[in-house]
Formats: structure tokens, sequence, C-alpha cells
């Protein structure tokens, strides 16, 4: 199957988004769109679901410490239900094994400008699927 994989960095006010190359082992970096309502949100999947043939979606799942739902990742279980009208297999990636929050903030750190703020999303999708990609090869 030469589908792939798409990790979804899911926010309020936007979304990152990785691929996967085709044989499933790489993780890229995609863009970032921004949430505007959930309808927008499965017209945008769906063409890139045709686009870019994805088999499988990957959430980063923001856990707090103890391992409960915060307020944020309850608002990720229910984009991940409307995300299943697609009827694409959804995985959920704990964001806290990549120490994900840590690496944006040293993204942060090293970026300035408001143009490249749009990165650090993309980037946190693609740093925890290709922990996905990596455990599940």
């Amino acid at each position: 199957n030469m589908g792939r994989i798409l990790g979804v960095d899911y926010g309020d006010s936007r979304i990152g988004l990785a691929l996967s190359d085709n044989t499933k082992s790489i993780a890229f970096p995609f863009k970032t769109i921004k949430n505007k309502n959930i309808n927008f949100l499965l017209d945008f999947f769906r063409k890139l679901n045709s686009e870019k043939n994805i088999e499988s979606i990957v959430i980063g799942l923001p856990l707090g410490m103890n391992g409960k739902d915060t307020l944020q990742t309850k608002n990720v279980r229910i984009f991940s239900k409307s995300l299943g009208n697609l009827g694409l297999p959804i995985f959920f990636q704990d964001e806290r094994l990549t120490s994900i929050s840590a690496k944006k903030t040293l993204i942060k750190q090293n970026i300035k400008t408001g143009h490249n703020k749009e990165k650090i999303d993309e980037l946190a999708a693609a740093i925890f699927l290709q922990q996905f990609l990596d455990m599940n090869n």
C-alpha cells in the first residue's frame, strides 16, 4: 500500500500538518492551516486526501503530565470525531513522548519573525508523526 500518513497538530487557531513519504518511513512538515470551522477543515482534508492519497491520520494528543485529559485533549478528541467522517483510520500519538512542548519552546526562541510562527505547528506534527512511523515500522 503506497498511501501516505498525515500528522495533525491540532490547535484552536492553527493546525499544523505533516506528511509521510510513500514508504511511510520519513515525516516531512507540510503546511499550517487556519482552524476556521469544521466544514472548512473537512473540505480541506477531503481534497488533501485525494491529492496525496492519505491512508491514515495521526493526531497529536496533548495529555497533561499526569496522563489525564486536559481541556485541549478534549478539543482534540472532539475534532478527531469530526475527522472520522472522512472514513480513514485515526491514531493518537502521545505528544508527551516527544517532549514537544519543550521543542516548541526552543523553536519559538529561535523564531523572531511573525512569518515563521506558522512553521512551529507543522514541525510539531512532523516530530510526532516521525515517532509514530518509527514505532510502527
